[in-house]
């Protein structure tokens, strides 16, 4: 058992009996961890509130991890970046239900990685601070490829083609599984860019609906298990 102080992204949050919370959440420590948090639904006083525990919150912890249970113990939580347009934007909220899902699917480790944490402590707020975002959550999962090992590899740029399966361009354009054309033209807008150059990028609504098809089926082909989110409706919805 130990003490631990760390920064901590709220992935989901599930109701366990009438008055608790099953937590998950993405620490800058120790990867990922899982609290309960007992009578959190009832308290009417007390220094740990429901409320801090919205998705992609950003929390500072200090917590309890026991190396025997997969449930460990928060002592202390304060919020570390307070959002101030995630949680009132519609759209907003949708892709945050959309990117909780796809990390609660992707992120598995239980071990520090700061170059992740990083990414994805700045990629909210940047989301927080930004309006134009209709094409945020197609970078965000494609720059999260970097991190779960399978970025598309930009040698040959210049090839006809994408191989989804093997992440790396090529001009044998007759495989299955290869992406041409105008799909090519819309991935490689995204490839290479952070989220400041975003706003630049221009995609209409069936481009937009294509690209994140591309990029879900990428998905697919490299993580085991990996299933189309069920959020995805309601993006589709926000943005069409």
């Amino acid at each position: 058992m130990a003490i631990v102080s760390t920064k901590a992204i709220v992935l989901s949050s599930l109701k366990y009996s009438d008055s608790s919370l099953i937590v998950k959440c993405y620490t800058e420590k120790e990867g990922l961890k899982s609290y309960l948090i007992r009578g959190v639904l009832k308290a009417k006083k007390g220094n740990i509130k429901a409320a801090y525990f919205q998705q992609l919150t950003q929390l500072q912890i200090i917590a309890t991890h026991k190396p025997t249970s997969n449930l460990n113990t928060l002592k202390e939580v304060h919020i570390v970046h307070p959002y101030k347009t995630i949680y009132t934007d519609i759209v907003k909220q949708s892709v945050v239900l959309f990117l909780s899902e796809v990390l609660s699917k992707t992120i598995q480790e239980e071990e520090e990685n700061l170059p992740l944490y990083s990414f994805l402590e700045t990629a909210f707020i940047w989301l927080d601070t930004h309006e134009k975002i209709s094409n945020f959550h197609l970078l965000f999962l494609l720059n999260l490829t970097k991190f779960l090992g399978f970025y598309p590899d930009l040698i040959d740029k210049e090839k006809l083609g994408f191989n989804l399966m093997e992440g790396r361009f090529t001009d044998a354009t007759h495989e299955k599984l290869i992406i041409t054309g105008n799909n090519l033209t819309l991935l490689k807008k995204l490839l290479g860019i952070n989220f400041d150059a975003i706003e630049k990028v221009s995609f209409s609504k069936h481009e937009r609906q294509q690209i994140l098809q591309m990029i879900i089926r990428y998905f697919e082909l490299h993580l085991d298990g990996f299933k189309s989110p069920k959020s995805l409706d309601i993006l589709k919805v926000v943005f069409s």
